[in-house]
């Protein structure tokens, strides 16, 4: 327990604090240090290809899809897929603690984040593409930071080994991770469901484990369940979140003069001061989007892109649905609710809370309904990601991929009994450790998706 928490302090705690007027600071941690800088170098060296290339985001996520092999998924499938897994909890519980620790400027500084979490995900997607390889079992194509990291290893060593020692130890933390994560899920359902239906954990956490059973443990299902489900609960949250800023339409202008006023410290919501603001929009901007975890990559790698940017500027495109829209809606039902209603509370009460004084007791379903169909759906994805980890570490067969989902759910079970196991800390060190690795290949590795970058453009200008 004391080294699982010393290696999360590396990750997630200050390194060191950046000291800001008037006495105040701002903690630094090594993935905000990571991430950050990287953000921007992408952006610059892309020439801002989030602001720039945004129409053609837009145009490649309504392209028609093309005749491709049998199980190869498309880019939008693809897409779908990562949107699954970015879309979770982070949208709902994470936007609740940045604001409730960080003022309502820590929108603002999610916003920001967004941008440049784009460029990154622009990079490990298409590297993705690159490196992709044939799936002998599931049929289409596999891939991810391991592999775009074991090609480089190879490719500046010269070595003829079967497995590179970061991409393994990405491989992992990877399969750590979501393990992790697994257990966090059913938590906050059951959480929810008590909170609206009384409903005890058990109940609500057994039938959790067998309908994600019954997907998982099909050989194809999982693509098809998270092409219906993952736009009908984005659509649905997102409908419900521009009614109740039709309801408060008048207010909306203060809201948002709230937002700008307290991200600069002009207002301060905490007496954290601008250092609060900043760091917990940056931080929970980072975890919520997941660019430059490598996790994206894993569907982005299974897509049958015509072209290996297309699939990149896709998931950039994720990031803004993430964290633009999704993260937004969030935000919004908080900071339209009256502040001395919502003194006191934090998390998943807060939120509800929330909902309950803009939509009644319709508001607390809802939000209990939505965060099972984010958990869900996050859970099929990560799910989807550990298949090319899984064969990256064990090779090609079925009893390791199936040994791999039956610990995720049983790791889904227990985490909806328990209120608090070490495993979720793991699961915090488990994507802090996937960052890392993939991001010490990414940098160097990047020129490969910048060429790409410019030949996609030369080619659409032709």
């Amino acid at each position: 327990m004391q080294m699982i928490t010393y290696i999360y302090q590396l990750l997630w705690g200050d390194l060191f604090t950046v000291p800001l007027p008037n006495g105040q600071t701002a903690g630094i941690s090594l993935l905000v240090l990571l991430l950050i800088p990287a953000g921007i170098f992408f952006t610059v060296r892309t020439r801002f290809l989030p602001v720039r290339l945004f129409p053609e985001m837009l145009r490649v996520t309504v392209k028609k899809r093309r005749e491709s092999e049998h199980h190869a998924i498309s880019g939008l499938q693809a897409l779908i897929v990562s949107t699954a897994t970015r879309v979770g909890m982070g949208n709902l519980v994470g936007v609740v603690a940045a604001i409730s620790a960080g003022g309502a400027g820590a929108v603002f500084w999610m916003w920001l984040t967004a941008l440049l979490g784009s460029s990154t995900a622009f990079v490990e997607a298409t590297l993705a593409q690159l490196h992709k390889e044939k799936d002998p079992l599931y049929g289409g194509y596999r891939g991810g930071p391991a592999y775009y990291i074991h090609h480089f290893v190879k490719e500046r060593r010269d070595a003829k080994s079967r497995r590179s020692i970061i991409a393994v130890l990405f491989a992992v933390s990877g399969l750590i991770c979501w393990c992790g994560i697994s257990q966090v899920i059913s938590n906050s359902v059951s959480s929810s469901f008590y909170n609206a239906f009384r409903i005890p954990p058990i109940y609500s956490t057994v039938v959790l484990v067998i309908l994600s059973a019954v997907i998982v443990l099909r050989k194809n299902a999982t693509v098809k369940v998270l092409d219906v489900l993952v736009p009908i609960m984005a659509g649905c949250y997102f409908l419900i979140t521009l009614i109740i800023i039709a309801k408060n339409i008048p207010y909306l202008p203060a809201v948002f003069r709230q937002i700008f006023a307290e991200a600069f410290g002009l207002r301060q919501a905490v007496a954290g001061g601008f250092g609060a603001v900043l760091m917990n929009g940056v931080k929970r901007g980072l975890f919520s989007n997941e660019a430059g975890s490598g996790s994206a990559p894993c569907a982005a790698a299974a897509a049958d892109a015509d072209h290996p940017a297309s699939a990149g500027l896709l998931q950039a495109f994720g990031v803004f649905i993430d964290t633009i829209v999704i993260c937004s809606c969030t935000a919004m039902i908080m900071l339209l609710a009256p502040a001395d209603l919502l003194t006191g509370l934090s998390g998943m009460d807060l939120l509800q809370t929330a909902m309950a004084h803009h939509l009644g007791r319709f508001g607390t379903i809802f939000i209990a309904a939505t965060l099972w169909l984010f958990s869900f759906s996050t859970f099929i994805g990560i799910l989807f990601y550990a298949r090319s980890n899984v064969a990256y570490l064990f090779g090609d067969n079925w009893l390791s991929q199936t040994l791999y989902k039956v610990l995720a759910l049983i790791m889904l079970f227990i985490g909806g009994l328990a209120a608090y196991t070490f495993v979720w800390d793991l699961g915090d060190i488990g994507i802090g450790l996937m960052t890392v690795f993939n991001m010490l290949i990414l940098i160097p590795q990047s020129k490969e998706a910048l060429t790409a970058l410019k030949d996609y453009e030369k080619n659409r200008k032709q």
